[in-house]
């Protein structure tokens, strides 16, 4: 592939396979491996890796495998293993093997069995708190064991009764004989294997009590395979001493399986923690793993992101030895270079206000033939060069390019002032309408009609805007993505949900050209002027037109590359790790800290009180819907993000939802009428709508639903639909229960409860 490993000349690792290769280390044979943890869905850092290690095989004409890292049955399911199979092949890697750790555990206990034999390996009987409290620390030497010198024919036996289940939980563990004053804290007795008696392995049912640990599975796994160079991230340089010991242990000779290491990708604004990401989806911050806010594989397929731009990134971002944080402008830059050349632009409106031409006839339209592609972008072969567009009498365009005020330098629509419309015609406001509230409802204009064919000439015109025409546009709803975290380094914050954009996702309602009706689902558009969508295949499949944002127009890492102007220095900024976390009321006004105070002391959220402290029409709104029988969490809660979400930009006098509205939808909740994850669609078309929770609820088919007649047809057909996954669940995997709750959710009415449905579908199961 052209943007494989190859694409930087500082790529040292490399630089090393291209000395060996050379020198006829291993004949000359590369063979590499991607060994994830099946423990959660892959996100950008292995993105980063499988590129690096397929990348690199791949250029050398060698190997690489896929070999999960499955010794810790507690958190590996098959659901995670398939989704990260599925990130390899869509990344545009074939695995020349697909393998698992748990193929070798035969050959790994025999190994074990062989190094207690030689007196290198012990049972210790020992509890997990005293091992830890006598292996010293990086100053003092650690204490041997009281079961260190146990005779190995003792060790054997008690090995093969763990190994049979015959022992509790955390009663021994097997340990490596080395050295336990030794600098390097990883040499000092580690440990090898340890009892996990209740565990269900998702592949190896309940054939082993005892599961090895990372470092002994490791390089004996890479052993096995003929693994010539395994490359690991910085954090196990330390490891490496170990990873050595081991192999020397059990004889395996040179030329052998190496160990070399790189800096772990670091993205700004994100976190890429499996277990802070796991908390996010499990306390519903986002919709699930491949929610387009997250920095998951599946994450960027949902978000209408292609691998062509990951494998870009990744070679953009480099392989260094020294830990970093790299942009997120890196990523949006790779992108939207990826999008330029394969996206036809077309045009819609996100947040509409109406557009009268006055000297344009009621039902006249003229048909306009725009292009596709700008002139500096060679599109596609054979992909079509232009569309027909229809300009009519009232047309659709966004509320931001109209000002009744405009400021110094406004180079759209206002009063008195002339735009073009872009690949139509020149209009000129000659005025508008508002509502009560001083909302913008209609604007008027008059066109010149012979600049349809011809370019003004003798004036100067502001500035182009884009349009639809109002009778052939077609409804659609737009979903506008910001980063998740407005932290630039969440994960160092002592709780990194506290830097949650409440912002990150705002959904809008608007119309697009007619052109797309025909176009395949999967075809990425750029929207002029607005970004790079496409339409959600979710979503989208019933025949609504929703799309997901991809990435905005503007590309601020461009601009980074440009020799920036001379500034005067700046003060040093405080350094994260003493910053300590953010405080959401340290922007406040002493006045409205007090406000805050007093909202934080009734229950409200700390995030929720600071925002209704600097808002005085949410916090009335929030009042008014407390005084309407809602909690006051929950109202905080409602108002800050459900309200806020459904207004996007629309004010918030505006918002039909009236507080006693608001507080039903709460109380529905409480009374198990209707589930939290459908509160934001009742709110949302409260806002729009209006009209009683009750109603909303009604016309939206989102009553929650939690009888057995109601979840029992799609239990029923995620069962059926899914065979084999039942056979292997019967067969006693377990952890395939969460496959089926995902399968069930899918099939399941609108307003399913998701714990009722859990519960049925544990009596189907007999679980």
């Amino acid at each position: 592939m052209a943007d494989s490993s190859d694409s930087r000349p500082d790529n040292f690792l490399r630089d090393i396979i291209a000395r060996d290769v050379e020198a006829g280390t291993h004949a000359g044979r590369v063979a590499m491996r991607f060994p994830p943890e099946p423990n959660g869905y892959p996100h950008l850092g292995h993105a980063q890796s499988i590129w690096l290690n397929f990348g690199l095989s791949g250029q050398f004409g060698g190997k690489c495998n896929l070999r999960f890292d499955d010794t810790n049955p507690e958190t590996e399911n098959e659901e995670f293993a398939r989704a990260l199979e599925d990130a390899v092949r869509w990344l545009g890697y074939e695995p020349t093997a697909v393998v698992y750790a748990s193929d070798y555990f035969d050959q790994m206990y025999a190994w074990a069995q062989d190094l207690v034999r030689k007196g290198l390996a012990y049972v210790d009987s020992q509890s997990e708190d005293e091992i830890r409290a006598m292996r010293g620390t990086v100053t003092e030497a650690g204490t041997n064991s009281p079961f260190r010198d146990r005779a190995p024919e003792e060790s054997l036996r008690l090995l093969e009764e763990m190994r049979r289940g015959e022992h509790p939980d955390g009663s021994h563990v097997l340990r490596a004989k080395i050295d336990m004053a030794h600098p390097n804290m990883k040499m000092r007795d580690p440990l090898m294997y340890r009892i996990r008696r209740d565990a269900h392995h998702y592949r190896t049912g309940t054939d082993w009590a005892i599961y090895p640990l990372y470092d002994w599975a490791h390089g004996q796994g890479d052993a096995i395979e003929g693994i010539t160079h395994s490359v690991c991230t910085l954090e196990f340089d330390v490891n490496r001493p170990l990873y050595d010991w081991y192999l020397d242990a059990i004889g395996i000779p040179e030329p052998r399986n190496h160990q070399y290491e790189f800096a772990r990708l670091n993205v700004e604004a994100t976190v890429m923690s499996k277990r802070k990401l796991r908390r996010l989806v499990e306390d519903g911050v986002v919709a699930g793993w491949d929610d387009p806010r997250m920095p998951t594989i599946a994450g960027f397929r949902r978000r209408g992101i292609r691998p062509e731009a990951i494998r870009h990134f990744a070679s953009l971002a480099g392989v260094s030895k020294v830990n970093g944080r790299t942009d997120l402008a890196l990523l949006e830059h790779a992108i939207r270079d990826d999008l330029n050349s394969i996206a036809p632009r077309v045009m819609a409106v996100t947040d509409p206000v109406r557009l009268v031409i006055e000297n344009m006839a009621s039902g006249e339209t003229k048909t306009l033939d725009a292009p596709y592609w700008p002139d500096d972008v060679t599109p596609p072969e054979a992909a079509p060069k232009t569309r027909p567009v229809p300009l009519a009498r009232e047309v659709w365009i966004e509320r931001a390019d109209f000002s009744a005020d405009p400021p110094k330098g406004w180079r759209r629509l206002a009063p008195d002032a002339e735009v073009w419309l872009r690949h139509g015609c020149v209009v000129k406001c000659t005025g508008f309408e508002t509502d009560d509230a001083g909302e913008i409802t209609e604007i008027r204009a008059t066109a010149d009609l012979d600049t349809f064919e011809n370019d003004p000439v003798g004036r100067k015109v502001r500035g182009a805007i884009h349009w639809v025409a109002a009778e052939t546009a077609l409804p659609a709803t737009f979903r506008l993505y910001d980063r998740l975290f407005s932290h630039p380094a969440p994960d160092e914050l002592e709780d990194f949900m506290t830097a949650v954009n409440p912002d990150s996702l705002v959904t809008r309602k608007g119309w697009i050209e007619p052109s797309v009706a025909g176009d395949p689902a999967d075809t990425r558009y750029q929207f002029e002027r607005t970004g790079f969508f496409w339409q959600d295949p979710e979503d989208s499949a019933s025949g609504d037109l929703v799309f997901n944002q991809i990435v905005s127009l503007k590309d601020g890492w461009a601009r980074k590359t440009k020799a920036p102007a001379p500034e005067a220095p700046k003060a040093e900024p405080k350094p994260l790790a003493e910053a300590g976390p953010r405080d959401p009321a340290s922007a406040l006004s002493e006045a409205e800290r007090e406000t805050y105070s007093a909202l934080a002391v009734r229950g409200v959220g700390r995030e929720e009180a600071a925002v209704l402290a600097a808002d005085n029409a949410l916090r009335s709104l929030f009042e008014s819907t407390v005084a309407s029988g809602a909690g006051e969490k929950e109202a905080g809660t409602l108002v800050v993000h459900d309200v806020r979400r459904a207004l996007g930009d629309m004010p918030l006098a505006d918002a039909k939802a009236s507080p006693e509205a608001l507080a039903a939808t709460l109380q529905l909740v409480a009374d198990n009428a209707l589930t939290r994850n459908a509160v934001g669609p009742v709110v949302s078309h409260l806002v729009s709508e209006g009209g009683s929770a009750p109603e909303a609820v009604e016309k939206l088919g989102l009553s929650a639903v939690s009888d057995e007649a109601g979840l029992a047809p799609a239990l029923d057909a995620a069962l059926a639909d899914n065979p084999e996954e039942l056979a292997r669940y019967r067969a006693g995997e377990t952890k395939l229960f969460g496959f089926f709750v995902g399968q069930a959710m899918r099939r399941a009415p609108k307003g399913a409860d998701p714990k009722a449905l859990q519960a049925l579908l544990r009596q189907r199961l007999g679980a």
